[in-house]
């Protein structure tokens, strides 16, 4: 079955800015990450006070989600199982991983912290995004060299296609050291809620990955 799919929405946080579809939304002042996700969150007043005990990954998928579905609301619209979310980047919780190794590394001074450790794994940005939207759909998180949107259209295409799904949240959140890079899209079906800002597919999806900001 051949479905139509549309971007409804996009956030980009990348260079310490923040965009959601098209729009500008914040510019950090402060240069490292920490410093800047957290005056982000506090610039939009996002009130979720369990962001400060999550990891760099889960801090920066987390805010990327939040402006991705301001003002929606995936669960009344499509119930708890019918938004899926599929994301991807190259360094896994890599970012983590160095600091669960160094938590460990002296037997003298052995203090390795389970608050870290739960974070050792990327899925686990899916779950906080799924606890604070309420969604409990199909999901998956794939570790990949570079930003592939040919897979993601053929993948979240085919979701779809089987009826799997009836929204998605997909795309791109890497963290490893200094660098990173959120791209999330959010995917629906053409003349459900709103005709989208642009056509779901692989010219469209790379257009928007590499928009400058």
């Amino acid at each position: 079955m051949s479905v139509s799919l549309h971007i409804s929405n996009f956030c980009l946080i990348r260079n310490n800015h923040v965009m959601a579809g098209k729009h500008l939304l914040f510019t950090g002042k402060e240069i490292a990450f920490q410093d800047f996700i957290k005056e982000a969150y506090q610039h939009f007043k996002i009130g979720y006070p369990k962001f400060y005990k999550m990891d760099n990954l889960s801090k920066l998928g987390f805010m990327a989600a939040e402006l991705l579905l301001k003002d929606r609301d995936l669960n009344r619209d499509y119930g708890k199982d019918g938004t899926g979310i599929i994301l991807a980047n190259a360094a896994a919780s890599l970012d983590t991983d160095r600091n669960y190794q160094i938590s460990i590394n002296d037997r003298n001074n052995y203090f390795p912290s389970p608050s870290v450790f739960v974070y050792t794994l990327p899925n686990i940005l899916m779950g906080e995004i799924s606890i604070r939207h309420h969604l409990f759909g199909e999901n998956a998180f794939f570790i990949q060299k570079k930003f592939d949107s040919l897979f993601m259209v053929e993948y979240v295409t085919q979701l779809f296609e089987k009826q799997i799904v009836a929204c998605c949240i997909t795309g791109w959140v890497e963290m490893d050291a200094d660098q990173y890079d959120a791209v999330l899209f959010l995917v629906e079906k053409t003349g459900q809620l709103n005709d989208g800002i642009t056509i779901f597919n692989v010219r469209n999806i790379d257009d928007i990955y590499c928009l400058k900001i």
